[in-house]
């Protein structure tokens, strides 16, 4: 199968992807030095780099640091290479991965739909211009004003996450009108990059369980409002999945629940959302989620489950965030301090957790590079540290960065663009890192630098 990518933008994809799943994958990663890099990314002279044709260490001067720049081309390629690779299937961008209007542009411009979690992030892309029937709205404890918001301004589909969500639903709805739900069914199927982001089984918050019979009373409680109209299921089985097996076992068992709705109820659902969660390598060497192969599997088990319990196959729904914004972004950093305590090398630098709690949070690795100058010193490993009032604010752990990195220098982190941002903090009132982004040689603002005033405006009381 050959997988055409549109010609009407410059894309850092070919004009075709291979079939061939090593193929695609060396396509989607690469194997050099900037293999986690967005495919725009160019080593320059004096060991700078540049992504999308802007140089990362003139970019840090004019907008300061930390600085998160984002490639305008990556974003989009990878946009149409889900479309493209997925041809007959809604796919939602997730919203929560990170969200500006530049970003609500891009994906109508794009042709994708949005995947909000919240009203603030419903309203932000309705008053940029995106048409709220191509919104899905989810949330395991969404509140009474997101649900009132999502009625109001007619959100496309809305993901219900527990029984009482359906009778606040019912009771909002207007007289005369019908809302399209989905239900969140925990499908039993473990899988994601570590326990906090595996939302596939029982034991954690989200969804409504097939094994306990929570999914399927659901669905008979939905069907017995007038107001509410059962479209499909949803499931999102966890996130930094990188094997397409347990995609495929989750599908397995909600066509097996569609098919007893359709037995119990004689109603046969006409959408299946199977969610997100498709892994990104975020240092070199590491598996990123073979999208093709995905494609061919699932839309294989999909088709061969309907056909052996006699339903017809319903429109398929992804919803991809971080596997289009995350190789987009890098982060630089400027050092401010470097010191020896003990064994350990620690290389402080001028953001942190505020404006990065994955490491934090997961536990994740990051592969950052020194850029902006040449250095011919021997390598030695550090930590790549905060600058925040806690032990655990440390960026990359175990690094290998060169023996004579000194304040003043800048490091480069890729696959910055999901995740970041939009769980920044206001910890230490340091203020959030402004948003670039770069196509073409020129760079733009997306979203500007946090500023002490825009802070000391929420604090009104003395």
């Amino acid at each position: 199968m050959s997988i055409s990518v549109p010609s009407s933008l410059p894309s850092p994809f070919p004009s075709s992807l291979p079939a061939d799943p090593r193929a695609l994958s060396r396509l989607l990663g690469g194997t050099d030095g900037l293999s986690v890099w967005p495919r725009s990314a160019r080593p320059e002279a004096a060991g700078d780099v540049s992504v999308g044709g802007v140089s990362l260490a003139e970019a840090a001067d004019r907008f300061g640091t930390p600085l998160y720049v984002l490639d305008e081309q990556e974003v989009r390629a990878r946009c149409r290479a889900y479309r493209t690779t997925f041809p007959d299937a809604d796919i939602v961008y997730a919203a929560k991965a990170f969200l500006c209007r530049a970003i609500v542009h891009w994906m109508q411009e794009e042709g994708l739909g949005l995947d909000v979690c919240s009203a603030g992030e419903l309203a932000l892309a309705v008053t940029t211009g995106f048409p709220p029937e191509k919104i899905v709205m989810h949330g395991n404890a969404k509140s009474p004003e997101d649900l009132r918001t999502a009625l109001r301004l007619g959100v496309g589909r809305i993901v219900v996450d527990s029984a009482s969500e359906i009778a606040r639903l019912a009771a909002f709805t207007p007289a005369g009108a019908r809302q399209k739900v989905m239900v969140r069914v925990v499908p039993g199927v473990a899988a994601g990059g570590h326990a906090k982001v595996r939302t596939g089984t029982d034991d954690q918050k989200f969804g409504l369980s097939i094994t306990d019979g929570s999914a399927q009373h659901a669905v008979t409680r939905i069907l017995d409002q007038p107001h509410l109209e059962l479209v499909g299921l949803h499931c999102h089985i966890g996130s930094q999945v990188d094997s397409v097996k347990p995609y495929v076992a989750a599908v397995r068992r909600m066509v097996g629940l569609m098919a007893r709705i359709r037995d119990h109820h004689g109603v046969s659902l006409p959408q299946l959302n199977i969610g997100g969660g498709h892994a990104i390598a975020y240092r070199p060497g590491e598996e990123s989620l073979n999208v093709g192969v995905l494609a061919g599997r699932v839309r294989a088990e999909l088709e061969e489950g309907c056909a052996r319990a006699r339903l017809t196959v319903p429109r398929l729904t992804l919803e991809p965030g971080r596997a289009i914004i995350g190789p987009a972004g890098v982060a630089v950093y400027r050092v401010l301090a470097v010191k020896r305590t003990g064994q350990h090398v620690f290389v402080a630098v001028d953001g942190g957790m505020s404006d990065n709690p994955r490491p934090a949070l997961y536990g994740v690795r990051y592969a950052p590079r020194l850029i902006g100058r040449p250095s011919a010193a021997p390598p030695r490993l550090v930590a790549v540290v905060g600058r925040h009032c806690e032990a655990g604010d440390v960026l990359a752990e175990d690094v290998a960065l060169p023996g004579d990195i000194h304040p003043g220098d800048l490091l480069a982190v890729p696959a910055a663009g999901a995740y970041h941002l939009s769980m920044a903090s206001g910890y230490n009132l340091v203020g959030r890192p402004p948003v670039v982004a770069v196509a073409d040689g020129l760079a733009r603002t997306l979203v500007r630098r946090e500023s002490l005033d825009d802070m000391s405006r929420r604090d009104i009381g003395l």
